[in-house]
């Protein structure tokens, strides 16, 4: 029996993506050491992006891919992914008060609140996007996309690489575009608004491509996975409701860290809900209904690992790792609070956190073993 095609779908989340590369890693190390590529689809958002890159580009050696990626983020700092020195921080304050003073005529807004160049710089080295076409041409690969939000549009653009027979789709404000990925593409997913510059391809400006996601799960389907593996980034002890509701005024980090778990997180959530809803219609359609093809459903088996820990409580434990000039704006801001530490935990680009969230990837793929295999071999 042919084993099904299997998407990985990996989500955004900054810094927390880490853990990602600490589920891979283990998977690697599940496998015979020179097994092929077990996830022939990957699709990436943001952060989840660059990992997809990197695992795509080194698709002929996935055990050697993964290890590069966790090598990556266990050496990668602050200083390789955004500005944070007092110079920029005090150049940034004084445009945006001159911008607001002056109406925006004399004095311009600055792109974002934060300076990525050099994660321009260090992807530029880091990541061989050459190693896609390589892969897809020698069937080690058969398809990458990267997701990005159109701010000139309003859509979801899914732009991918892949074998000749995958077509570009069209749905209600989202689509796939078939494009060949550079480093454009992956500014531009990551690009988080108000934190980070829009980034330009063709003439227009995208951003985050969580940013307006409605259907994570769907370009990794389109593209002819038939099951997914998709690695999350939210704990259930995040989701956890607390026990006697105190009438505390939420912080900024607080306010600012709920939006970014409404970007990254909300859109996958329903998505897996709506995906889980239509499994369940499709079990109790007629047998024979469906194998005379009267419908178009499918059923899509979907494995789905998350941290066993809070990852807020692990940033909060590494608030010191950020440079003096974070420090002290997240204080102010409230980020040193356990409530406020979920911004924390999506900036904190530091090897001592990356690597404790890449253990735990590790660890809590090792703890299911059992079904991760059962579920690659199409079980």
């Amino acid at each position: 029996m042919t084993k099904p095609v299997v998407g990985l779908i990996l989500a955004g989340g900054g810094a927390r993506a880490a853990y990602q590369a600490g589920v891979l890693m283990a998977v690697a190390r599940m496998l015979p050491r020179d097994a092929a590529n077990p996830f022939p689809i990957i699709s990436g958002t943001s952060a989840g992006a660059i990992n997809a890159v990197g695992l795509a580009a080194g698709s002929h050696h996935f055990r050697r891919a993964t290890t590069h990626l966790a090598q990556m983020w266990k050496t990668l700092h602050i200083s390789d992914v955004y500005r944070s020195d007092w110079r920029f921080f005090a150049k940034s304050f004084l445009q945006w008060g001159g911008s607001l003073l002056t109406a925006g005529k004399l004095i311009h807004n600055p792109p974002g609140l934060l300076d990525n160049q050099p994660l321009r710089e260090y992807l530029g080295r880091a990541v061989q996007l050459r190693g896609i076409d390589d892969a897809i041409n020698s069937g080690a690969l058969r398809a990458l996309s990267l997701t990005a939000s159109c701010y000139t549009t309003g859509q979801s653009v899914s732009f991918f690489e892949g074998e000749e027979g995958i077509e570009p789709w069209h749905r209600h404000q989202r689509h796939g575009l078939r494009e060949r990925i550079t480093l454009e593409h992956l500014m531009a997913t990551s690009a988080i608004p108000l934190l980070f510059p829009s980034s330009q391809i063709d003439g227009r400006h995208y951003c985050d491509g969580a940013i307006r996601q409605m259907a994570p799960l769907s370009p990794a389907l389109h593209m002819g996975a038939e099951r997914l593996f998709v690695v999350s980034l939210v704990s259930q002890h995040d989701k956890r409701p607390e026990r006697r509701m105190q009438p505390v005024v939420p912080s900024l980090a607080q306010i600012f860290g709920h939006l970014l778990n409404s970007v990254f997180v909300d859109s996958m959530a329903a998505d897996m809900e709506r995906l889980t809803r239509v499994n369940h219609t499709i079990a109790l359609l007629d047998e024979q209904m469906h194998a005379r093809g009267q419908t178009v459903l499918k059923r899509v088996e979907v494995f789905n690992i998350a941290p066993s820990v809070s990852l807020d409580s692990i940033a909060h434990r590494h608030f010191s790792r950020f440079p003096a000039t974070l420090r002290f704006f997240l204080r102010g801001a409230g980020g040193t609070r356990q409530r406020g530490s979920t911004l924390s935990s999506y900036l904190l680009f530091e090897p001592q956190y990356c690597k404790e969230l890449i253990e735990l990837g590790y660890k809590d793929a090792f703890a299911r073993k059992g079904e991760i295999l059962n579920f690659l071999a199409g079980q």
